[in-house]
């Protein structure tokens, strides 16, 4: 007997993703607005999206 995979709501299959999106573009706008605390900001919600590909590289299933 199969198991039937369970069904997600799309907001959770979609959350995590657009919260980087957002990080990112607050990154990116950050980033050509200013100098100072604003590099600072837009460093790390740039690496955000870098840091979350590692951990899944790492932590993937096969």
């Amino acid at each position: 007997m199969s198991r039937r995979p369970v069904r997600k709501p799309l907001r959770a299959i979609f959350a995590m993703p657009l919260a980087i999106a957002l990080l990112s573009i607050m990154g990116l706008v950050s980033a050509l607005t200013g100098d100072g605390i604003r590099d600072a900001i837009s460093w790390v919600t740039l690496a955000v999206p870098v840091i979350v590909i590692g951990w899944a590289l790492k932590y993937r299933k096969y």
